[in-house]
């Protein structure tokens, strides 16, 4: 039993292939670039499969998750990034209960019972600010690359509040800032905490419970780990690469469909349920 989970994000594509034991076979993390999200979702697709030297036939289901889902016609299914990533965190740290998750484009915390079931969730998807969006502008700004503005922020000097969470009064705002001679540092520190606010403002509408697992591309920079830490003073689940969490639940997701009883319909109802509440 060969399943696989691909989840297709604003600006990345994220393919994991699973055997029945649940090692990953194969897997890999694409930027989109100027590629449409369906030809990035199947090159994803291919290089996963050449790299576990399998066929496509091999594959018994694939489930596609993310902001572009709709788009990967050779999935089988296609599943909310909620009910993925919360499965992707509940499977390496069972103790999971709350979920961070900082995308590209949106960001997320997710509540999870014992099992790995959704019980309730927040979710930024109408604004830039608090996701991986805002960090690039940012590091445009100050002139860095945006792999280096964890780093630097981790050296700041001097507590810099941000008065707006707007990117564009943000831009304008950093602008000032340097004119002003505050440090890169310093400066780099206070947008970091300012997207940990925008996050946590979301987790404190659902409660914060422990154990706490960080997902998402964003949750690879230092300074948003540190400033998560820092505010919430809990130790953190930080899975060795958060960015395939999606993909990897979309897999383990798909595994379910192929050989139960994971009860995937009733779990995939309950959020769709969740969700239509909200709209």
């Amino acid at each position: 039993m060969i399943t696989m989970g691909v989840d297709i994000g604003s600006c990345s594509t994220k393919c994991i292939i699973l055997d029945e034991d649940k090692n990953i076979l194969a897997g890999n993390i694409l930027a989109i670039g100027r590629s449409s999200a369906k030809r990035i979702g199947e090159r994803s697709l291919e290089m996963a499969l050449a790299d576990a030297r399998l066929k496509r036939e091999d594959i018994q289901y694939i489930i596609a998750t993310g902001y572009g889902r709709i788009n990967a016609a050779f999935a089988d299914r296609q599943v909310t990034e909620i009910t993925c990533h919360a499965m992707g965190a509940h499977h390496f740290f069972p103790d999971t209960r709350i979920v961070i998750d900082i995308g590209g484009q949106d960001s997320k915390v997710i509540h999870l019972n014992q099992d790995g079931e959704v019980l309730d969730f927040a979710m930024n998807d109408k604004c830039a600010a608090g996701t991986g969006r805002f960090l690039e502008v940012m590091a445009q700004v100050l002139e860095v690359d945006i792999e280096e503005l964890g780093e630097l922020s981790l050296h700041s000097q001097k507590k810099i509040e941000m008065s707006s969470m707007c990117t564009v009064f943000v831009e304008s705002e950093v602008v000032s800032l340097i004119a002003e001679g505050h440090t890169r540092e310093d400066i780099a520190c206070g947008i970091h905490n300012a997207i940990v606010e925008r996050v946590l403002g979301l987790a404190h509408r659902i409660g914060i419970r422990e154990a706490v697992t960080l997902t998402g591309g964003v949750n690879k920079n230092v300074g948003i780990i540190h400033a998560i830490k820092q505010r919430l003073g809990l130790s953190l689940n930080i899975p060795d690469e958060p960015q395939i969490i999606g993909a990897l639940g979309a897999a383990l997701i798909a595994q379910g469909h192929v050989q139960p009883p994971l009860h995937i319909d009733s779990r995939i109802r309950k959020i769709t349920e969740l969700i239509d509440d909200r709209q």
